[in-house]
């Protein structure tokens, strides 16, 4: 069972499992929020599983809304329910007063018929349409449109090079890609490139809000310029493990602890080479982080070198 029925009367507290579900997020997305933000005060059963409350749930709905729109969860975690809910609400009321229908571009074997056939207008000025992503060069001649929308039904890593093309080729200030099925891994790696990656809606008529949320992401601060290059390891774990078995028979015991603190720290530059990312502001945070982690190394490889010179240690080759 994922749902549990307290003592209390008509309250109900939710698994993690069911709270993500009815959120709208991947269980593990949730794990990894809890894990870095603390989210929620989320109770604890007697086997330590987390058990979320409606209210709960309803604040990781609005989250989940938000970070969609382009906003950082880092950001957001602190922040109260009502504050959040002020927030989407700002952003529904700016996506309704702007001017105009938004001109797009639409990529999809049905979309654009579907949008077509809907009687009520969705806010949306289709510039040109074409079946397949492969097939959007094509449409470079009907200039004016801001937003690419493509649906991807069955979305995976193969339809990333195919996304990168098809917005170059467009020439668009932000693009929408909508899926029905895909891996939480796929959606993160998409939503670091800049892309707004959303459910198929149930209803069109949200299409318009996804496409001023993604051109509203867009008109955030650019990445910052990627930094200085860090030189690649000197030493790997075995030249390390050799260096500090030497050293042990000095009576200064630098080589083993500066070995020890060389591990830690080449350990947490690759882990935050490989750190998950969430949207462009949190990839931007890990680059930061791999490149300081570096250059730490490169200072401590120094001093590590002019150590083992001067007690005779062994070094192994310089790299080319």
């Amino acid at each position: 069972m994922n749902m549990l029925q307290r003592s209390e009367p008509d309250r109900i507290l939710y698994r993690s499992g069911a709270a993500a579900r009815l959120a709208g997020l991947p269980v593990e997305t949730l794990r990894i929020w809890e894990r870095r933000y603390s989210l929620s005060d989320a109770e604890r059963s007697a086997h330590g599983q987390r058990l979320y409350s409606a209210e709960q749930v309803a604040r990781l709905s609005l989250l989940k809304q938000l970070v969609d729109q382009g906003h950082a969860i880092g950001v957001l975690a602190g922040l109260a329910r009502e504050q959040l809910q002020a927030m989407l609400a700002a952003g529904a009321a700016d996506a309704r007063v702007a001017s105009g229908p938004v001109p797009v571009l639409l990529v999809g074997p049905s979309l654009a018929r579907r949008v077509a056939a809907e009687r009520q207008p969705l806010g949306l000025d289709v510039r040109a349409s074409c079946a397949r992503l492969e097939q959007v060069a094509g449409l470079r001649a009907h200039n004016g449109g801001q937003v690419l929308v493509a649906e991807v039904s069955e979305l995976d890593d193969s339809a990333m090079p195919l996304l990168a093309a098809a917005r170059e080729a467009a020439g668009v200030a932000a693009t929408v890609v909508l899926y029905r099925f895909c891996a939480s891994a796929t959606i993160r790696a998409l939503r670091a490139q800049g892309y707004l990656v959303a459910r198929m809606p149930a209803e069109l008529g949200e299409l318009a809000l996804l496409c001023r949320s993604a051109l509203a992401g867009q008109r955030l601060p650019s990445p910052e310029a990627p930094g200085p290059t860090v030189a690649p390891p000197r030493f790997d774990e075995e030249a390390l493990a050799t260096i500090s078995a030497a050293g042990n028979r000095l009576s200064c015991e630098c080589p083993r602890h500066i070995t020890d603190i060389l591990l830690m720290v080449g350990s947490f530059e690759r882990y935050s080479a490989n750190c998950a990312n969430r949207n462009p502001e949190d990839a931007r945070l890990h680059s930061m982080l791999e490149r300081a982690a570096g250059q730490a190394r490169v200072v401590l490889e120094e001093a590590l070198t002019a150590l083992a010179l001067a007690d005779g240690l062994p070094l192994p080759p310089a790299r080319n």
